[in-house]
Formats: C-alpha cells, structure tokens, sequence
C-alpha cells in the first residue's frame, strides 16, 4: 500500500511536497474600482422586484519590463443590475447599479518554457486573485444598499480558449 505513482513524481518536490509554481506574485492591487447608482435614490422606492444581474470579466496582461519576465495582469468585471421587465419579454428597465473593478497582480515568471507562459498568465494567475475581486464585489455592492453580487467561479480554461479563438478564428472551408 504504500507504492509511488510516476504522477506523483512529477508534482512533488525531494521532500515530497508539492513543486512550487514558476512564478511569484509580487503584488495584488486594485487598479480600479467605480460603484454607480444612477436613478440615485428614486431607484429604492421603485424597485419592485430583484434586479437582473449581467456579468462580464475581461483578464488583461501587459509586460511591464522588456527585458525581464515581469507581467501585469489584469482582472476586469463589471457587475450592472437592472430592474427586471414588468411584463416576459418586455426590455429590462432601467439601471439599478454598476460595479466595475479592474484588480490587478504584478508577477515575475521564472524559467518557464514560452508555450507555458499564456496559460499562466492568462489563466493561473486570474483563478489566484478571483477570490479577492469576487470579494470586493460582494462588498461594494452590499456597501451600496443592495444584496452582494456573488461572483460563481470562474473557468478560467475556458475564457482563454474562447479569448483565442476570437484572436485566431479558424479558417472557412475545408483543409
């Protein structure tokens, strides 16, 4: 029972503890946070039902030194309830609140191979600051006299293969 799985070996270090990512974050911030109820307070003494939330989240990432493999990355949500249709199918009213925050990370990589370093950048680093935007959100929104938008995890695999897609579509036609 006690047998090593090769998998194993790969993940872990001499000392049997797990290999450490090959980059650091050297550190988090919030780059940018704006909070807005624009019917101001009209829009608690007309609010009749829950508001429809619509989220959108953008991961931006820009090199900060040419020569050194020092990155910012970025992590943009922006969370806008409106109220809800008086009637199925009508267009929702008008807008309850919007949240926006860009929350960023300063990482260097270490010696990582080129093809590994997007997926690093553009998914393991976003899924390590998630919790702190999700909870800035939650907060901001609460803070502003509403019920916390609670951000759902994210997959970050997806949004990047969705992400190159769009940048590189695939051709028309057959090969």
């Amino acid at each position: 029972m006690s047998e090593n799985s090769t998998a194993n070996t790969t993940t872990q270090n001499a000392e049997g503890a797990p290999a450490p990512l090959p980059l650091a974050v050297n550190l988090q911030y919030t780059k940018d946070l704006s909070f807005e109820v624009p019917a101001g307070a009209a829009i608690f003494a007309s609010l009749r039902s829950a508001p429809q939330i619509g989220v959108n989240i953008d991961v931006q990432v820009n090199r900060l030194e040419e020569e050194q493999p020092v990155f910012e990355v970025a992590l943009a949500v922006r969370a806008e309830a409106t109220e809800a249709p008086e009637k199925e199918g009508d267009k929702p009213g008008r807008a309850v609140f919007i949240a926006e925050l860009t929350y960023a990370a300063i990482v260097t990589l270490g010696n990582v191979q080129q093809e590994v370093v997007e997926p690093l950048l553009l998914v393991e680093v976003p899924r390590l600051i998630f919790p702190y935007a999700r909870s800035i959100i939650s907060d901001v929104t609460r803070d502003g006299g509403f019920p916390p938008v609670v951000l759902q995890p994210i997959d970050f695999v997806a949004l990047w293969q969705a992400k190159r897609a769009q940048q590189f579509p695939e051709p028309a036609g057959e090969a």
